[in-house]
């Protein structure tokens, strides 16, 4: 057997989108953002995720993201297209979009709000792929559309050719590492997680990569965390790692008891992008909140334990 060449590998950001205070794209602070992360070193570029807000947006200003993404890394690294939709004709149609606008590649999670079996969601993803000529990733991401993708189902998808790969924010370790070792005879299947702080483990594991959402905030230390898996060293892995692990802290900063975790989560990635100059402004789409001044302090305290201020 020929040894794997997966696609799409290494640190692949899912790359916030900045926005204006009145909602907008902010098409200059995303063009910096790009080019930020591109000069760290990254591998790819995952537009429209759960961090870029692809579930919070209108079409429009999910169109204006991805053709500046696309614009701005100029082909210098693939851009991965979330095409997050509830159902199967939705989702081809954000696709299509994708494909005309450059993306090299798209990802699709289960169908959600409507109620599915898991016999429907094997076909959503055969009928998707079968109307678009990109490769296609499937997302895991059961906290968000209530269905969780099984080993076996992704395996069965890719043996058909139907996924090219898989982005595994479930949670499930054991069911990723039961991906990776079935997935091992598919020569170009993308096998990445979405364990921001687990990396180090999951690429022991054999993950051909990782889609952080804290690496648009330190794409340098995903870089170096990666760099030294794939080089076998371990120990400075573990080190870098745990580095980021503290700075994942950021997260914490904004209240329990008055935001939710996509607030948490992108409000405090797009604060720390703001405290350091990479964006404009940390303006999130509602019902998200901005953090207050108290929990940017927090964000700005975490930021300097870890050498980013």
């Amino acid at each position: 057997m020929s040894p794997r060449k997966p696609r799409f590998s290494g640190v692949i950001p899912p790359v916030i989108t900045p926005l204006t205070p009145d909602g907008e794209v902010d098409a200059a602070s995303l063009e910096r953002l790009v080019e930020f992360l591109i000069e760290a070193g990254v591998d790819g570029l995952f537009a429209l995720g759960s961090s870029g807000e692809a579930a919070f947006l209108t079409d429009a200003r999910r169109d204006k993201a991805l053709e500046v993404v696309v614009r701005a890394a100029a082909g210098r690294v693939p851009v991965l297209a979330g095409c997050i939709e509830t159902t199967t004709t939705r989702v081809i149609e954000r696709a299509q979009i994708a494909g005309k606008l450059g993306a090299d590649a798209i990802v699709v999670t289960a169908p959600f709000y409507a109620r599915v079996h898991p016999v429907e969601v094997d076909r959503h993803f055969r009928v998707v792929k079968s109307a678009v000529g990109l490769p296609l990733l499937a997302y895991d991401v059961p906290v968000s559309v209530h269905t969780k993708l099984t080993a076996d189902q992704i395996l069965s998808l890719a043996a058909d050719g139907v996924v090219d790969g898989l982005k595994d924010s479930s949670g499930d370790d054991a069911g990723f590492r039961r991906v990776v070792r079935g997935a091992a005879r598919f020569a170009e299947f993308s096998a990445l997680t979405g364990h921001e702080v687990m990396v180090d483990a999951m690429m022991l594991a054999g993950a051909d990569g990782v889609v952080p959402g804290l690496g648009n905030v330190d794409p340098h230390g995903y870089v170096r965390l990666f760099r030294a898996c794939a080089e076998g060293r371990w120990d400075d892995a573990r080190a870098e790692q745990d580095r980021l692990t503290d700075l994942f802290r950021i997260v914490e900063a904004a209240s329990a008891a008055t935001a939710g975790g996509s607030t948490r989560g992108v409000g405090a990635f797009k604060t720390a992008l703001a405290l350091r100059g990479v964006i404009a402004h940390a303006a999130v789409t509602a019902p998200m909140r901005e953090l207050t001044d108290e929990e940017t302090r927090v964000v700005a305290a975490r930021l300097e334990e870890a050498g980013l201020l």
